[in-house]
C-alpha cells in the first residue's frame, strides 16, 4: 500500500510555507503573492477599485499556485491567522478531484519556521501517521 503524501501548508494572503511530513524529515517551499505593499501603495493612488481588481488577479493566481501543488497530496492542513486558508479551502472544493482528499483547516496565530514545522509534526503524528 502506498502511503498517502501529506502537507502542511501556513499562509495569510501574501506568502505561503508548503511543508511536506514525512517520517524523517521536511520538505519546505515557498509560495508568494505578487500583489505587495509597492503595489498596493500605486494601485491605492490610482483609485480603490483598480487596486481591488488587480489584487484579486493576483491573490487567484496565487491560489492557482498553491492549488497545483496541493493537487499531488492525500491529507493536507491549512493553518494560519487570516481567512485566506478558508478562501483556499473554498477554491479547492470546487476543484474536480479534491473532494477525495483530506483537507482540514486550523486556525493559528503569526508562527515562526520551527514552530511551523513541530505543528506539522504534531497534527499528522496525533492524525495517526
Amino acid at each position: 500500500m502506498k502511503a498517502v503524501k501529506k502537507l502542511g501548508v501556513w499562509m495569510d494572503h501574501s506568502i505561503a510555507y508548503l511543508i511536506e511530513f514525512t517520517f524523517d524529515s521536511f520538505e519546505r517551499i515557498t509560495i508568494e503573492s505578487e500583489f505587495t505593499h509597492q503595489e498596493e501603495t500605486q494601485a491605492l493612488a490610482k483609485s480603490e477599485n483598480l487596486m481591488h481588481n488587480k489584487e484579486q488577479q493576483q491573490l487567484s493566481s496565487y491560489y492557482k499556485k498553491l492549488v497545483e501543488v496541493i493537487k499531488d497530496y492525500g491529507e493536507v492542513v491549512l493553518f494560519g491567522p487570516t481567512n485566506a486558508k478558508a478562501e483556499l479551502l473554498a477554491i479547492l472544493n470546487k476543484v474536480e478531484g479534491f473532494g477525495k482528499m483530506k483537507i482540514e483547516v486550523k486556525n493559528t496565530d503569526t508562527m515562526t519556521e520551527n514552530q511551523k514545522i513541530a505543528f506539522v509534526k504534531a497534527y499528522f503524528s496525533e492524525a495517526g501517521v
